[in-house]
C-alpha cells in the first residue's frame, strides 16, 4: 500500500509515522483544492457547454 522507502524514511515509531503521513496527505489535499484545481479549471474549457440548444 505505502512505499517502503517512504515509510522507512519517516521519523519516529509507527504512531508518529502514521500521524506525519496523515498530515502530509492532508496538506497535499489542501494544496490541490486551494491552488491546483482552481488553476486547472481556469486554464481548461471544461465548463463550456458542448451540446447546442435546439431552436
Amino acid at each position: 500500500m505505502i512505499s517502503t522507502w517512504i515509510w522507512s524514511h519517516l521519523p519516529g515509531n509507527t504512531l508518529v509515522k502514521l500521524l506525519v503521513l496523515l498530515f502530509v496527505i492532508a496538506a497535499l489535499v489542501l494544496v490541490l483544492f486551494e491552488w491546483v484545481f482552481p488553476w486547472i479549471s481556469e486554464s481548461l474549457p471544461i465548463q463550456d457547454p458542448t451540446i447546442a440548444e435546439e431552436s
